[in-house]
């Protein structure tokens, strides 16, 4: 019997987080582009061919696509959700150059060999086996392409007192993940009210009287507005699958699927990297 690579209940709690949160407001945000500078930041764009075809891998409501799109020749956007799906064509109906699939990420309907670049952020984490959704995308790259991801770190660096926080926050991750959808949604919004907004504005204050906050839990949300604080309290406490990894198992991971030339940001959210599929390429 083949075992497939999703997790069902996970895919439904993702398509009920697109379905609330559909991120369409954030086009018109400000902050938007410099929301995904800090992802895309180590991206080689430079180095893409003329009307690239890409993927985006675990697209969700199109949030990411919609900044992609504008720079490329097609994209493909693929979700094992068919709700997330449906809020990622809404915002995407202007972007023509776009096509969608329903699809996991180990029976991707795109031709093996096709891609001149592809994505996923967020995503591989959530899946049961996270080695074998790298390879499915490496798989759809041409020689030389690069593939961005976004995983989980597993608090490289980070002191005592803060991994003992997040095994406390676990806890209780995997007691809410277990909840039905409007419980586990309300008390998620709890958490981003009480933990998320307190913690990221105190990390403001302590930035602005010219400290470091570097090692504050939740400073990367210092800057981010409420309505995203709820999505990701949602995404990170109310997902029945988490895998976290340190910067050297990601980077075994990708030389092991036969990625080459692997360069991680050095700024949050970690782990952002970047890597090319072994074969000729220009520099990363």
């Amino acid at each position: 019997m083949t075992v497939r690579n999703f997790d069902e209940r996970t895919v439904r709690s993702f398509g009920a987080e697109w379905a609330h949160f559909d991120q369409g407001r954030l086009a018109h945000e400000t902050k938007t582009e410099a929301r995904f500078n800090e992802y895309f930041g180590i991206f080689p764009w430079s180095t893409l061919p003329a009307a690239a075809v890409g993927a985006d891998v675990g697209c969700g409501s199109g949030r990411w696509a919609a900044l992609v799109a504008p720079r490329v020749g097609q994209l493909h956007c693929l979700d094992a959700s068919y709700e997330a799906l449906d809020v990622a064509r809404r915002n995407l109906a202007w972007a023509h150059n776009c096509t969608f699939h329903h699809a996991s990420v180990d029976a991707m309907p795109v031709e093996p060999g096709s891609l001149d670049f592809c994505y996923s952020l967020g995503v591989l984490h959530h899946v049961p086996d996270p080695v074998a959704g790298i390879r499915s995308c490496v798989a759809l790259l041409k020689p030389g392409a690069p593939l961005l991801l976004y995983l989980y770190y597993a608090l490289d660096d980070r002191p005592g007192w803060y991994r003992a926080i997040w095994r406390g926050a676990d806890l209780v991750r995997r007691i809410i993940a277990r909840m039905p959808l409007r419980p586990k949604r309300l008390v998620t919004d709890v958490v981003a009210l009480f933990a998320y907004w307190p913690l990221a504005r105190f990390a403001a204050l302590v930035e602005l009287l010219g400290g470091n906050p570097a090692n504050l839990p939740l400073n990367w949300y210092r800057d981010k507005t409420f309505y995203t604080m709820r999505t990701n309290a949602l995404d990170r406490f109310g997902t029945p699958i988490e895998h976290r990894f340190t910067r050297h198992e990601i980077e075994t991971m990708l030389r092991e699927a036969g990625l080459t030339e692997i360069r991680f940001s050095d700024a949050q959210p970690f782990w952002c990297v970047v890597s090319r599929r072994g074969g000729p390429h220009s520099s990363v």
